[in-house]
């Protein structure tokens, strides 16, 4: 009986234990915005670049324009005095051979380098500069022209991807 009893004792416990443990877990890849930052500026990124690629710079603004509004609560502003003032430039623009096969070009990479500016309004201490760069491989047979063509939405998505993330994660 006194058996039976410490069983019953020791599986209430554990039954107990188990409905009363909370397990928390929480991804802490984005900062929280402090409450008292309620507007941001994009300015336009313009191109450095020794090649100019001229579709680049008005998406790559208007995408991380949207992708902030479309994630934050952050509304956009004009003004001088947004609380996050964004701004940057296209540092690099070039492409280069990774494969070569007899004679011919097999592959070819095409570099972006981003030099992105930011500055916190609300607290110094969160400026920054910094210098982003993505890589972009395709075919050797195609002209700079034509990879452009297919590149150019998933170069406009990565960058602002990125930046996104250097401004607004903990990463």
């Amino acid at each position: 009986m006194r058996n039976l009893f410490s069983i019953y004792v020791i599986g209430l416990l554990v039954i107990t234990i188990f409905c009363n443990a909370t397990c928390k877990y929480s991804f802490n890849d984005t900062s929280p915005i402090p409450p008292e930052v309620k507007n941001f500026r994009v300015n336009y990124f313009e191109n450095k670049a020794q090649f100019v690629n001229t579709q680049l710079s008005p998406k790559l603004t208007e995408k991380l324009k949207q992708k902030i509004i479309g994630t934050t609560r952050l509304k956009q502003t004009n003004n001088d005095d947004a609380d996050y003032d964004i701004s940057g430039y296209i540092s690099q623009y070039y492409t280069s051979t990774i494969s070569i096969s007899g004679t011919n070009s097999n592959g070819n990479r095409l570099t972006v380098g981003f030099h992105l500016q930011f500055k916190n309004k609300q607290n110094d201490k969160k400026n920054f500069e910094t210098d982003l760069t993505r890589t972009f491989d395709y075919n050797g047979n195609l002209s700079l022209s034509q990879a452009e063509s297919n590149l150019n939405e998933d170069i406009v998505k990565n960058l602002s991807d990125e930046i996104f993330n250097k401004i607004f994660s903990n990463w």
